[in-house]
């Protein structure tokens, strides 16, 4: 788990190994959720990064 520390301007650094592992760019956008004391941070990613993910799925049932 990463530990950040929030600068006296309310910003954060996400460490760079999870930036690497998630594929983080400068200027991407995140969302901030918050669930009761726990905010997750998600980030938004464009729709040419889902291409290919609903590959093999069943649409038989799938209404149109």
């Amino acid at each position: 788990m990463a530990e950040v520390t929030i600068s006296s301007k309310f910003q954060v650094v996400i460490p760079k190994e999870l930036r690497q592992r998630l594929d983080l760019k400068a200027g991407q956008k995140m969302q901030m959720i918050v669930v009761g004391e726990t905010i997750s941070i998600v980030p938004v990613y464009g729709i040419e990064k889902l291409k290919g993910r609903l590959k093999g799925m069943d649409i038989t049932n799938i209404r149109e």
